[in-house]
């Protein structure tokens, strides 16, 4: 398993732009995501739908706002 890191806001906009990483905001709920996501990020409910197709070394960094 391996331990989270913690990354930087400016690395996280260069990874996530990038695609180099997936970028997930954390809130199940639907008006809180709509109200506190970052740009780029997708919804937990859409990363709950890609979970069966997400490779096992993507990198997925998980944020609240």
């Amino acid at each position: 398993m391996t331990v989270p890191v913690r990354v930087s806001a400016s690395e996280v906009r260069i990874k996530s732009r990038s695609g180099e990483a997936l970028l997930v905001c954390a809130y199940e709920d639907t008006d809180k995501f709509e109200a506190n996501h970052l740009e780029g990020a997708i919804a937990w409910q859409t990363f709950d739908a890609m979970l069966p197709k997400i490779t096992k070394g993507e990198e997925i960094i998980f944020y609240c706002a």
